[in-house]
């Protein structure tokens, strides 16, 4: 038999793990987001196995050197991605609660670069925004950037303000372009409409971001137009 102080500390520990552990509607978030990551990860992560593979055939010295700046490039791209997600779907930028917006700001380029057609222009005030703040630019960018389909401007602001309650991060992003490819299923999240149904991989940086505004009794929304994808939010600093 187990000494009974033992035995109440095991029932303690019980306890407290099954306060923390949770919610299925979380798990399935974190599911969904760890596969959108896999999926964007596919490609250039699937171009260094096929380079490889040829580069194992190939006898051409021209040939190898192209095949290896292919590998090059595609390696960038992982790497640049890997750092975007961890930014902005993990747990990045150190255990403090504030983040420099240059961290930010270099990852975002770094995938403007890769895309070749969007041009990121910055208006941000101030070194240093909160981790949500963070997390939503870095989402709004990702979602901005797949909205550009033929390329297009891509401006991004955010500042640290007095509100009315206290200090607010503001942010916004806007898309710009010939043509504008916004997923309404995404706009839907965005609100905190979309049915539980619609939640996908495509729909879960957005979910995130909705969930994490009204954990913090804060706001986002977007605003569509023929030439232009707008979105915002503003987010108490606790």
């Amino acid at each position: 038999m187990y000494p009974v102080n033992f035995v109440n500390l095991f029932s303690r520990v019980s306890d407290q793990m099954n306060d923390t552990v949770p919610d299925l509607a979380g798990l399935e978030l974190a599911a969904l987001l760890c596969s959108r990551l896999c999926h964007d990860l596919l490609s250039p992560v699937g171009a260094m196995t096929n380079g490889l593979e040829l580069l194992a055939d190939e006898k051409d010295a021209d040939m190898r050197s192209r095949i290896v700046e292919l590998l090059e490039q595609s390696a960038k791209t992982s790497a640049d991605k890997l750092k975007f997600f961890r930014l902005a779907f993990g747990a990045a930028g150190g255990f403090g609660e504030m983040v420099p917006v240059d961290e930010a700001r270099s990852v975002v380029d770094a995938l403007v670069g890769n895309n070749g057609r969007i041009e990121a222009r910055w208006a941000l005030e101030g070194a240093m925004l909160p981790k949500p703040a963070i997390k939503t630019l870095l989402n709004f960018a990702l979602i901005g950037i797949e909205a550009l389909v033929r390329g297009g401007t891509l401006d991004l602001g955010a500042e640290l303000r007095e509100g009315a309650n206290g200090g607010e991060a503001e942010i916004v992003v806007r898309a710009s372009g010939l043509r504008i490819a916004f997923d309404p299923l995404v706009g839907k999240a965005l609100q905190g409409t979309l049915g539980e149904a619609e939640l996908s991989s495509k729909t879960a940086p957005a979910a995130m971001l909705r969930q994490l505004a009204n954990s913090l009794g804060g706001e986002v929304q977007s605003i569509l137009t023929e030439d232009a994808l707008v979105m915002g939010a503003v987010l108490p600093v606790r």
